[in-house]
């Protein structure tokens, strides 16, 4: 079971955002897959606040899928599904066997920061294909704005990223904007949250909004 301070930190606000988005849903059981679980720390905390959720973790990384297995077993979640191997750069129908408009929810938490572009395109491509009319993709990280980094600790962060990976980096809101309406979805809500992050909502147009 790995540990990630972070996600220790920052688990209990991005629940209460959560909640409140799905609120108006709580009445059925919906389908949330998890992009880049990392050690699964989120969706077992997720799990029993929100029970009317099935959520399908998945990383990339053996270890991290191991970690989430791990935490599943350890507290018996009951409506977290086994982790699968997902890279979000390849083709949607790659994704674990994920077809077209299975999923209400879409989340990456700290992903975008630590991608490609090319992997960015793939995750808002995916998350387009799979989500049902209305569905929700919803992102947590910290953003550039109009090209620009603030404050000096989200610059520092920045520099960071890319000296591990020159492909990475902190990704622009309006980048993402775009990308989101390229994939038939629209930015609905920018929610501040703490130590200057933010959770951004995408929700997946209804095909007479997109014509």
């Amino acid at each position: 079971m790995l540990l990630s301070p972070l996600a220790e930190r920052n688990w209990e606000d991005l629940c209460l955002v959560l909640e409140e988005v799905l609120d108006d849903q709580s009445h059925r059981q919906l389908f949330a897959l998890e992009l880049g679980s990392g050690t699964g720390q989120h969706v077992i905390r997720f799990a029993p606040k929100m029970p009317f959720v099935t959520w399908q973790p998945s990383d990339i990384n053996e270890e991290s899928r191991d970690s989430i297995k791990a935490y599943i077993a350890a507290t018996h979640a009951k409506n977290v599904l086994q982790p699968v191997h997902l890279d979000a750069s390849e083709p949607w129908e790659k994704w674990a066997g994920l077809s077209n408009n299975s999923c209400d929810v879409v989340v990456a938490i700290n992903l975008l920061q630590y991608s490609s572009f090319k992997t960015a395109q793939g995750v808002f491509n995916g998350a387009g294909k799979i989500l049902r009319q209305n569905g929700l993709f919803i992102t947590y990280g910290v953003y550039a704005i109009n090209g620009i980094i603030t404050p000096s600790c989200n610059e520092h962060l920045d520099a960071e990223i890319r000296q591990k990976n020159p492909e990475w980096g902190l990704p622009d809101i309006d980048v993402l904007r775009q990308l989101a309406y390229g994939n038939e979805m629209r930015m609905e809500r920018i929610i501040e949250m703490e130590e200057f992050y933010k959770c951004l909502i995408f929700r997946k147009l209804e095909q007479n909004q997109t014509a």
